[in-house]
């Protein structure tokens, strides 16, 4: 492959906007591709009546990895959005009738957990010491690099040392997230809070590796942001900037195969026809990248794996004609036991009877949501991904009265239905056939098993040469930061090898 080689992006969910913007700021030449008729994937937003709901994701975290994606083509990320920080980050509704706010101040949020439950203060710095060590530590080995695996994160050889081993171990390969939580945070309703950290990455708190921790201290240290005009502007504002790169961006056509030539990607297929590239970067769904688009013995070996998709959900979006006073931006209502909980979701495969559900309310910092008094409530509620005997046609007026009767009784919201003049809704039907993720997973595959369960699919096909991953299905992972530090990663990736440099990148 030659320096500016031509890629194509499959999939303009985040992963593959910043894949194009770096692959285009980097010279390649850049054509991106996605099935629907906008850009962004699950960043898509809703316009009813009068009211405007972000779709997917709503939580804003680590803005450096924008800033970076942004500095590739010298470009400064401020000149394409306002990202406000939001303090407190949450507001947390208990089965009890207990509240308490996550507050960004470290100090201040252990004097709350204090006096809401003495004993806790402590722990919870302590907590978040473990959580500042796993992040550190994933910073050296796990971002910014294509990784599959332990042997692509750790060189044996060179760095068997005394320092090394030591991050190794600090690991806590021995532990879950929920286990790590509890040593230190006695108290089950905060733990419950600290919990749904690893719920950025939909998978369980007692099946998920400890290192996952370390998402608290990226959100401490980092802070939650709102992007004025919602998240939504998060996709406008980096497929602006892949359009003025040159990237010829393409909505509305889906690549339907890839052309494979003695194991080496040398095209894609769509209705057009076959278009020859150097490169293809996927940004659909690892696991059906393999099993559909490439196919033959690749795909079948994939399959084989039986990966475990993440969880699904349920999306309420409810127009209300008055806002409620009392709910922070980011919300979180709690179920009334997280280990009934996950164990409905994660291991009976069936949704759960009292579920958490996480609201966004953002009228408070954005009115242009709303009309006047108005809220674009946004409801999601974690659900398992699809079984065969899941018909979410039928299960989902039943299961939206749970959620809105969980609301009524925990989050001091009585009268919500009287409230609703606006509602739509998505089931994990229709988020398998709308974003082509596998069996309706919000955020690619669980992250369970307390070894490899940090592990993903790895940026630089294995299988196919000239074919590079992003996504919430491949490495770093899922939430709004990682899939974007995905999309640099394969474009960086394969940048190195267009330049006939296959080190890994740093």
């Amino acid at each position: 492959m030659s320096q500016d080689s031509s890629v194509a992006v499959i999939g303009s969910g985040l992963g593959g906007l910043a894949a194009a913007c770096v692959s285009a700021a980097r010279g390649h030449r850049v054509t991106l591709y996605d099935k629907n008729d906008w850009l962004g994937g699950k960043a898509a937003v809703l316009h009813e009546g009068g009211f405007r709901f972000d779709m997917g994701p709503t939580i804003l975290t680590v803005p450096r990895v924008l800033e970076r994606i942004f500095a590739e083509a010298g470009r400064d990320l401020r000149d394409y959005l306002d990202l406000r920080r939001l303090d407190p980050q949450w507001r947390c509704f208990f089965d009890d009738g207990t509240r308490i706010d996550l507050m960004q101040d470290v100090e201040r949020m252990a004097g709350d957990m204090e006096r809401f439950a003495p004993g806790t203060g402590d722990g919870y710095k302590k907590f978040l010491s473990i959580s500042e060590n796993l992040h550190q530590v994933s910073e050296k080995f796990f971002f910014w690099k294509p990784v599959e695996d332990l042997f692509d994160t750790i060189n044996i050889r060179a760095n068997m040392n005394p320092g090394t081993l030591r991050d190794v171990l600090s690991l806590r390969m021995h532990a879950s997230v929920a286990s790590t939580i509890r040593g230190k945070v006695k108290d089950a309703r905060l733990a419950q809070m600290l919990d749904h950290f690893v719920q950025y990455v939909g998978s369980s708190p007692y099946g998920a590796p400890a290192v996952l921790c370390a998402i608290a201290h990226m959100q401490t240290a980092e802070g939650v942001w709102y992007p004025m005009g919602g998240t939504r502007a998060v996709a406008e504002a980096l497929a602006r900037l892949a359009g003025e790169l040159g990237a010829t961006l393409k909505p509305g056509l889906e690549v339907t195969g890839l052309t494979i030539d003695k194991g080496t990607v040398t095209g894609v297929r769509t209705r057009e026809g076959e278009t020859p590239f150097d490169a293809v970067i996927s940004n659909m769904d690892s696991v059906r990248t393999y099993t559909e688009l490439v196919g033959g013995e690749a795909g079948r070996a994939y399959a084989k794996k039986n990966p475990e998709p993440a969880c699904s959900g349920v999306v309420l979006y409810l127009g209300l004609n008055r806002r409620y006073e009392h709910l922070n931006h980011h919300d979180f209502v709690f179920s009334r036991d997280p280990e009934e909980e996950f164990d409905w979701i994660y291991r009976k495969g069936e949704p759960a009877p009292d579920p958490t559900a996480y609201l966004a309310a953002p009228s408070s910092t954005d009115p242009s949501v709303a009309p006047d008094g108005g809220e674009a409530l946004y409801v999601l509620v974690h659900t398992p991904y699809l079984r065969p005997h899941h018909d979410w046609k039928t299960m989902f007026p039943a299961y939206r009265q749970v959620i809105l009767d969980k609301l009524k009784r925990t989050a001091g919201m009585p009268d919500l239905e009287e409230r609703i003049v606006v509602e739509r809704h998505l089931t994990p039907q229709d988020i398998h056939e709308r974003y082509k993720v596998l069996n309706g997973a919000i955020y690619g595959l669980a992250s369970h098993g307390k070894v490899m369960g940090a592990f993903k699919p790895g940026n630089r096909s294995r299988q196919v040469r000239g074919l590079y991953l992003a996504g919430g299905a491949a490495h770093p992972g899922p939430g709004m930061p990682m899939v974007m530090m995905s999309g640099w990663i394969a474009a960086d990736a394969h940048d190195q090898d267009a330049r006939g440099d296959l080190r890994k990148s740093a």
